[in-house]
């Protein structure tokens, strides 16, 4: 009864026949899907037009209302391919300008993996494909949020540009704290579904749908989910340590005198933050410098947290950090980045170009469960540098903390879009777990965030500086860090659950009355 009641409501009238003729044929629709997949990332920082997420997610439902099902799928690999071609561009800089490779390899390296990763769309075409036709507007909201959700743990995770990202500065910014960034991307797909079937349902269900969108946001506008409470002096140093020079031996010295003299006149705030990897020698051999350091700032009260290379309990390789003075803590990073510090298939890509064979691409994880680090009685939950990208992992690793903390070398992005939708991630971790976020990097974007994903102060990028401010320590939790994206998964599956099996009855009945 209900599955017919939906199938009446949301039944288009005439599959395809409201599409222009050229969209409907296979060249026009297939590059629509991939022009469609290059939009979306300019909804994503730097570029923040917004409304283009919505547009892009348009474009996939449009180029997917066919009967082909193998245009379907083609169009859902090329829309990924249009996406990642253009928002994962920055992986060339990486490559080519501070991995040695040439500009023929660097170039076949990330065709390769764009080509290789997009393939992850065929998962989203698949589930529309299962879907019965007349279903397939009112399930792309929750496979287009299964997709996202995949992607975000499939061969390790690659959760960059989440179409939610977008809307860290637009009017649904308000319902980060309630439903993540996959609540965002389910919403954005929501509206892209509704506004497409203004002209094939009655109008009036797309526009109650967007008038209760609009009073969820209202309603979730005027609440405050978290307090605020006392401040905390934080000073941020950003190096701005050449990336070519960083791992070189004669460089230790420098490099530690650069942040010595940086945080000469911090030394009395509570919380000094070097980035990642800001001290370029073993923490075993730095015993001296770390007894200095924790020594000085135990006698002034502030906590200096640095990053170090480290080892593990077996003698492996870890990223790391720790905290000394009137802080206490040391944390091993436990997301680490493929081919930047560890190598898939190591015996036949190490050696093939030199970013495969610096120190650092020999990484060990962290385990999943790791004492809070502390600064006082503060108690800091920290990512380093791409760990910052999984809203999961962040909103997991320490239950309410007073204050997030990341520290980040964005360096191998160059002058990229990369630290800029970095950036952006990093503000959506603070709008969804209501706290304050305070980043360090070697040479930007260094930045100071608050609850609502605000940059409060910031440093220009690839110059050396201090960023002082003032963060505060909010108290109560979000919906997001109560509950975190499983109530957003669980209307995804329990969507997907109807579309198909509402599909196999409509397939099985129409079998049994082929039989009669």
């Amino acid at each position: 009864m209900l599955g017919r009641a939906f199938s009446h409501l949301f039944a288009r009238r005439g599959a395809g026949r409201v599409l222009p003729s050229w969209i409907r044929g296979r060249l026009g629709g297939h590059c629509l899907a991939l022009t469609a997949g290059m939009l979306l990332p300019l909804g994503l920082s730097p570029f923040d037009i917004w409304p283009l997420g919505v547009v892009s997610l348009l474009g996939l439902i449009i180029v997917s209302d066919v009967e082909q099902k193998a245009w379907i799928l083609v169009r859902w690999y090329l829309f990924s391919l249009g996406m990642y071609g253009v928002g994962a561009s920055w992986i060339f800089v990486s490559i080519h300008e501070f991995g040695g490779a040439s500009v023929g390899l660097a170039g076949m390296l990330i065709v390769a993996f764009i080509a290789t990763y997009a393939l992850t769309g065929l998962v989203g075409g698949g589930l529309i494909v299962a879907t019965r036709p007349a279903l397939r507007v009112l399930m792309f909201p929750a496979v287009w949020t299964g997709l996202e959700w995949f992607r975000g743990w499939f061969l390790t995770g690659f959760p960059w540009l989440y179409v939610g990202y977008s809307h860290t500065d637009s009017p649904l910014a308000s319902l980060a704290p309630v439903v993540g960034v996959l609540g965002l991307g389910f919403i954005s797909a929501l509206i892209a579904a509704l506004v497409y079937q203004v002209p094939r349902w009655r109008w009036w269900v797309s526009a109650s749908a967007l008038l209760v969108l609009v009073a969820l946001t209202l309603a979730c506008s005027a609440v405050n989910w978290v307090r605020s409470g006392e401040p905390v002096t934080i000073s941020l140093v950003q190096g701005n340590i050449d990336q070519h020079l960083k791992w070189r031996p004669e460089m230790v010295g420098p490099i530690v005198r650069t942040y010595t003299d940086l945080s000469a006149g911090e030394w009395g705030r509570d919380l000094i933050i070097w980035p990642e990897a800001s001290v370029t020698m073993f923490r075993a051999s730095a015993q001296r410098l770390l007894k200095q350091w924790d020594d000085r700032g135990e006698s002034v009260g502030t906590t200096l947290l640095l990053g170090i290379p480290d080892r593990t309990p077996g003698g492996g390789f870890a990223n790391a950090a720790v905290a000394v003075g009137a802080g206490a803590g040391d944390y091993h990073k436990r997301r680490l980045v493929p081919f930047g510090e560890y190598v898939p298939l190591e015996d036949y890509l190490r050696g093939l170009i030199g970013f495969f064979d610096l120190p650092m691409s020999r990484n060990e994880a962290g385990p999943a469960q790791q004492a809070p680090m502390m600064a006082g009685d503060l108690r800091l939950s920290l990512s380093i540098c791409y760990e910052v990208v999984y809203p999961e992992l962040v909103r997991t690793t320490l239950s309410q903390p007073d204050l997030f903390v990341t520290i980040s070398n964005d360096t191998w992005f160059g002058s990229s879009i990369g630290p800029k939708q970095h950036l952006q991630m990093a503000r959506m971790r603070a709008m969804e777990n209501g706290r304050w976020m305070a980043r360090a990097t070697n040479n930007g974007i260094t930045a100071l965030i608050d609850p609502a994903g605000t940059v409060r102060a910031r440093l220009p990028q690839f110059q050396p500086g201090v960023l002082r401010g003032q963060a505060r320590i909010m108290s109560g939790t979000t919906p997001f860090h109560r509950m975190g994206h499983w109530p957003v998964l669980a209307l995804c599956g329990l969507m997907l659950i109807y579309g198909f099996r509402y599909f196999r009855g409509a397939r099985t009945s129409k079998a049994l009355d082929g039989g009669s």
